[in-house]
């Protein structure tokens, strides 16, 4: 091997020395001299340059018109909403989930759907053998479906079976985390393995038009196991949430090249699979005969979809001196402690001697920071023991100064909450409400707290 070569350059005037020395010979700079290494030269790189001998790569004009991609349309309303309309061909799709969270029945429903509408299924399944999966089918209702079903790991042996096949519209591996290539030495599951199995098949899909689902595990901290490059291949990144308590299941897309990432499918688990929630409002609602203090009703937005949940707030007075504790389920704990530090500094609410206690009714997770104003109103409400009227909804961004702050969607917003039967709206200043609904609107959280406290 031919040894690395070193010259030293002169940081002043550029000149080039064989060894190092104190002063340059040419300029007389001290202390300039800087060692740089040259790739050795050898007969490989002396006969190969990467500037000649490749072939002409053809470039496109961006202004060219390109017609929209074709949709294959599973049926599934909830579904084809996350995906911005269905699957595309050719495009690579990977889904997330807990274990039994339903990631594979919701893949063998749309599966179906998409044959019995005329397409060519295909579903490989690296983790159950054929007659288990016939047994889920018959058991959802949906055993004569004319989907071609495989128990295989080998991923040469799956290319080469669908090599044969005349035509393929739609497949699905379950799981990717299963899969191995002989190309490639150790066990499925391995980074390697992942790698190279994923890029396989991805570039059959591409090659043949083929919409490809890849089903894939998560970690203990609910991330996609495997290399993150796996999430930089595909076109799209589905995430199946949900508890095993509570009966919905919802399916986020955190990357979309056809389509957008702010839409949510929500899915309700039955005994015939995967139904459908076509008014998700109704699973984070909690029934009330009477008004209670701490708990206020917010239109949360999720993509193009507004969902009312409820806030729900408890506040402990503490006699001994212990320091307060600060719990929050289903939204950030970070933005509590703002929120909490704003009534105080702003208002003149005190709350360093009780402990808070903030939930999220249903399991729901609220990410939108319209939920400031409604968390601070569930927060006066239980301070105070005031009880908010439940057909109340509030929403709004507070600022650290005190102000509220108009958010986007407050007309559908609004519109939704009349819709579900709302009849006041706890809203910011600027927001223009042309529906159907009474509204109290606040410049500053102290006028907020002002008005639900009477003063």
């Amino acid at each position: 091997m031919a040894k690395q070569q070193k010259r030293y350059i002169c940081q002043s005037c550029g000149a080039v020395a064989t060894k190092w020395q104190g002063q340059c010979a040419d300029c007389g700079a001290w202390n300039s001299l800087v060692e740089e290494k040259i790739a050795p030269k050898t007969p490989f790189t002396n006969r190969h340059n990467l500037r000649t001998g490749g072939n002409i790569v053809r470039l496109g004009n961006l202004a060219t018109e390109q017609p929209l991609p074709e949709r294959m349309v599973t049926g599934i309303a909830e579904f084809d909403r996350v995906l911005g309309g269905g699957f595309v061909s050719g495009s690579a799709t990977l889904i997330g989930g807990d274990p039994g969270i339903g990631k594979s029945t919701l893949l063998l429903q749309a599966g179906v759907r998409l044959a019995l509408a005329g397409k060519e299924v295909v579903y490989i399944s690296g983790e159950e053998a054929v007659d288990q999966i016939r047994l889920r089918a018959k058991r959802l209702g949906f055993g004569q479906a004319p989907v071609q079903l495989a128990a295989a790991s080998s991923v040469r042996d799956i290319l080469a079976t669908l090599e044969q096949l005349p035509h393929i519209d739609f497949l699905i591996i379950d799981s990717i985390q299963t899969m191995y290539s002989d190309m490639i030495e150790g066990a499925p599951g391995t980074v390697s393995q992942v790698r190279a199995s994923s890029q396989e098949l991805i570039r059959f899909a591409k090659e043949a038009g083929v919409a490809l689902i890849l089903v894939g595990h998560v970690t203990k901290d609910g991330a996609i196991a495997g290399p993150r490059v796996l999430e930089h291949m595909v076109d799209t990144v589905l995430a199946f949430e949900g508890e095993r308590s509570h009966q919905y299941r919802i399916l986020r897309t955190t990357k979309n090249r056809f389509g957008g990432t702010d839409e949510i499918g929500v899915f309700s688990m039955a005994d015939q699979g995967l139904s459908e929630v076509s008014n998700p409002s109704s699973l984070f609602l909690t029934t009330r005969d009477e008004n209670m203090s701490g708990a206020i009703v917010f239109p949360a937005m999720e993509g193009t979809r507004p969902v009312l949940v409820e806030m729900q707030a408890l506040t402990v007075r503490l006699s001994s001196g212990a320091t307060p504790r600060r719990a929050v389920v289903g939204w950030d704990s970070g933005r509590l402690a703002m929120i909490l530090a704003v009534l105080e500094a702003r208002c003149g609410l005190n709350f360093s001697s009780a402990e808070v206690y903030l939930n999220v009714a249903g399991g729901y997770r609220v990410t939108d920071p319209a939920a400031d104003l409604a968390v601070a109103v569930a927060l006066i409400s239980a301070l105070a023991e005031r009880p908010i009227p439940s057909e109340t909804v509030a929403f709004g961004e507070i600022a650290l100064s005190g102000e509220i702050r108009p958010v986007a969607h407050s007309r559908l917003r609004l519109r939704e909450s009349a819709k579900l039967g709302f009849t006041k709206a706890l809203i910011p200043k600027m927001v223009e409400n042309r529906e159907n609904i009474a509204f109290s609107s606040f410049s500053t959280l102290r006028q907020c707290v002002d008005y639900l406290l009477g003063r």
